[in-house]
């Protein structure tokens, strides 16, 4: 696949658990012009996740004062966490040809949306709610307090 000129923005959002980041991880493994952009969050790593590949982790006073200048393209607080696309990155990224894809929640789809009237959106429903729950508890890093707003979040 030839690199065009200028790349496109492709927002994947779905409810936490089902299944966006694995199918972004795809789609970057089997398409050549795909990136992903990294997003910033405040919340911990979890088990196996490489910083800076899968989120650049950073404190949430770090993450306030990129706000403050302008850092990010979108941001929301998701879960009690902040997370963030780069602007910068993102321009770089669609500047060199590449399609992006962004891994994000609703909220920052919404944002997307408002600043990219290009931007095609791309929502992923999980299975079945029993199933959402099944992988939620899998990932054995969240608190009972987290998988319920994570499943509520995912009904609303």
């Amino acid at each position: 696949m030839e690199k065009r000129n200028s790349g496109g923005i492709f927002v994947v959002s779905a409810p936490s658990g089902a299944g966006k980041t694995t199918l972004c991880k795809q789609l970057v493994k089997t398409v050549d012009n795909i990136r992903t952009s990294v997003s910033f969050t405040t919340r911990q790593p979890r088990p196996g996740e490489i910083p800076d590949e899968d989120y650049s982790f950073v404190g949430e006073k770090e993450f306030s004062a990129m706000i403050d200048r302008g850092d990010f393209v979108e941001w929301a607080r998701v879960h009690g966490n902040f997370y963030g696309t780069s602007r910068l990155k993102l321009e770089e990224l669609v500047g060199a040809g590449y399609d992006v894809l962004l891994d994000i929640d609703t909220q920052g789809a919404r944002q997307i949306r408002k600043v990219f009237d290009n931007a095609v959106s791309i929502f992923i429903l999980p299975p079945s709610m029993k199933e959402l729950k099944h992988r939620l508890e899998g990932r054995m890093s969240n608190s009972a307090e987290d998988m319920n707003r994570m499943l509520q979040r995912a009904v609303e």
